[in-house]
């Protein structure tokens, strides 16, 4: 069984940390949710992983990346090059930036098992009609030859997920997959990716803003806010009895049916910019339970009931 484990994570871009000391761990056949909303460093946090915050200018200025044992933090390019894609897949949320527009769909992900696995052109071929198949893609067939802009968006996201299974990784990182779907669709492409993992005994690490996604399909929840972890555990025990309250602010928010015309409730304020953090907790500013501490004094995790939190007021507490 393969683990992944990122230790005491820092990011920065110049002189700005944009994410501070997170950390986390995702096992094969394991789907690690995490959560935020946008600007909450969830997406850095993964380009770092994947060591691919670089082209963004940006660096791990402090903290591990373990695979196995081996610190993906401390390998050059060319060395990450035997990872990524081959062992750990990224599914993008945009699959019309992730496919090329010029080539066909089924040769984008064949040439994934050539490169990636070293087969030939049709055995890639035989490989991907197969997991076209497996991705409920209708006339799989006709499908391999058709480009991008012939296909819906419920479609596309489908070949981009064969395309991140054609090397047969142990992990796959999922960056809001289902943004831009509809609510049908989007249960379906959920659904298909969490058999598949489950399947394959794949690892699935899946960032979203969406709480409700995370209860649907994971197994742990990691909750970050402004480039901290705030809260993780056990997905049940994190939504059912929330400690941290971001995480419990977050949760009131999803929608019910129950709710009457325009009460939806909302959190009020913005999340920080990066830069302007402050030295103490950094949802003090939104916070119900805040007290002068939480404006001064750092905030660290701490571990109660098999649950992480990072307050220094958490809910329940004696």
């Amino acid at each position: 069984m393969s683990t992944l484990a990122v230790e005491n994570l820092h990011v920065k871009f110049g002189s700005v940390e944009t994410v501070s000391g997170v950390s986390f761990s995702v096992r094969s056949g394991e789907v690690l949710g995490v959560v935020g909303e946008s600007g909450s460093g969830k997406s850095v946090t993964i380009s770092a992983v994947l060591g691919l915050v670089q082209l963004k200018h940006g660096r791990i200025s402090a903290g591990r990346v373990l695979f196995d044992g081996i610190d993906l933090a401390q390998l050059r390019e060319a060395e990450l090059r035997r990872y990524r894609g081959r062992r750990i897949a990224l599914v993008t949320q945009n699959p019309m930036t992730a496919l090329s527009p010029v080539h066909p769909v089924g040769d984008q992900i064949a040439e994934c098992a050539v490169f990636h696995l070293g087969l030939t052109s049709a055995a890639a071929k035989r490989r991907t009609l197969e997991l076209m198949s497996a991705m409920q893609i209708p006339d799989a067939a006709r499908v391999y030859s058709s480009y991008p802009f012939h296909l819906s968006g419920g479609l596309r996201q489908r070949i981009v997920i064969a395309m991140a299974l054609a090397a047969d990784p142990e992990f796959i990182f999922a960056d809001e997959p289902t943004t831009a779907l509809d609510v049908t669709v989007q249960a379906e492409i959920l659904t298909l990716l969490h058999h598949m993992t489950r399947e394959r005994n794949i690892g699935l690490l899946l960032i979203t803003h969406d709480i409700s996604v995370v209860a649907q399909i994971c197994d742990r929840i990691c909750v970050m806010y402004a480039g901290r972890a705030v809260e993780q555990g056990p997905v049940e025990e994190v939504l059912l009895r929330p400690r941290h309250p971001y995480t419990k602010a977050l949760i009131r928010c999803i929608p019910r049916d129950n709710l009457a015309r325009g009460t939806l409730p909302t959190i009020p304020g913005m999340i920080p910019s990066a830069g302007q953090y402050g030295s103490g907790c950094r949802f003090r500013q939104r916070c119900e339970s805040a007290t002068e501490a939480c404006a001064t004094v750092p905030v660290s995790m701490v571990t109660s009931a098999g649950v992480e939190i990072a307050c220094h007021n958490p809910i329940g507490a004696p």
